[in-house]
């Protein structure tokens, strides 16, 4: 049976991000994808100026209404940039919603980068971004929402012993049975570090650092780590995909030769996601 989702993003008409790349990468991953938007722009927020955005709050709760009365059932919730208090709180209604389903939730708490809050954040969105962690089987932050989520201080080069503290930290304060923070270097290498509680096995995944700033390569990274949980593959292998479909995307961008602020050519880095997938099979159900 099809496995499905149910993908929580704001849509940018423009610049490979949130919805226009969580849709065609789960469901290049063969999982069938519904989508609550949360905001319409006309471009993502980074380099670009003079954009249009359009608070879909009151929208979403209408969808959600008419989500009640149809026989849906996810195997996964994800949810990643919400625009207000409100969405959060929404979010919040609609995981409880589904909870009885037991799908697989991930939260991707974007709500900061570089040491601070988006200029959209406030301090009681970050809270609420932390009750939402709280009801997720997974969390995907990087290393400023992971300071702000465990209230201490950034570190934008924490040490290997750190960034396994941090985890476990989040693990406990939290309660995700599985923890990935982004951004994380290590031996000259930049990718992601995983811990797996009902495992207790810490992981890491990187590849060699590249120049420039890559538009979108949190949501192509987390989009791809739940294609691989979805598929049945375990944390660190889920990981370790993510993390070199994000490269593959972000080498592609750079042989384009197009401006980064478009995002990143993830289009053509789909055939290695599928074939990486291609083992993975799904149990068949239950009688």
């Amino acid at each position: 049976m099809q496995k499905q989702v149910l993908a929580i993003h704001d849509v940018s008409c423009v610049g490979r991000c949130s919805l226009t790349v969580a849709l065609p990468v789960l469901s290049a991953a063969g999982l069938h994808t519904s989508v609550l938007p949360t905001a319409l722009l006309s471009t993502h927020t980074g380099e670009f100026t003079g954009y249009f955005c359009l608070d879909l709050t009151g929208e979403m709760e209408k969808i959600f209404t008419h989500f009640q009365t149809l026989p849906l059932r996810f195997d996964g919730l994800y949810s990643g940039f919400l625009g207000s208090w409100e969405q959060i709180a929404l979010v919040g209604q609609v995981f409880s919603f589904y909870k009885a389903q037991r799908p697989l939730v991930l939260v991707d708490p974007v709500m900061a980068d570089h040491g601070r809050l988006y200029a959209t954040y406030t301090e009681q969105m970050a809270r609420g971004m932390g009750d939402l962690c709280r009801q997720a089987d997974v969390i995907v932050p990087n290393l400023t929402e992971a300071a702000i989520l465990l209230e201490e201080s950034y570190q934008e080069h924490p040490s290997g012993a750190q960034v396994e503290r941090m985890l476990r930290d989040l693990h406990r304060r939290y309660g995700c049975r599985q923890v990935v923070l982004t951004g994380v270097e290590r031996e000259g290498l930049l990718g992601a570090a995983a811990y797996d509680a009902q495992t207790g096995r810490f992981s890491f995944a990187g590849k060699p650092t590249l120049p420039g700033i890559f538009y979108g390569t949190g949501d192509v990274l987390a989009s791809a780590l739940l294609a691989g949980l979805l598929r049945d593959k375990p944390l660190e292998a889920a990981v370790e995909l993510a993390v070199s479909f994000t490269y593959e995307s972000m080498l592609h961008t750079l042989d384009n030769g197009l401006p980064l602020r478009y995002g990143v050519a993830f289009e053509q880095a789909i055939p290695m996601l599928v074939n990486a997938l291609a083992s993975c099979k799904t149990p068949a159900p239950a009688e």
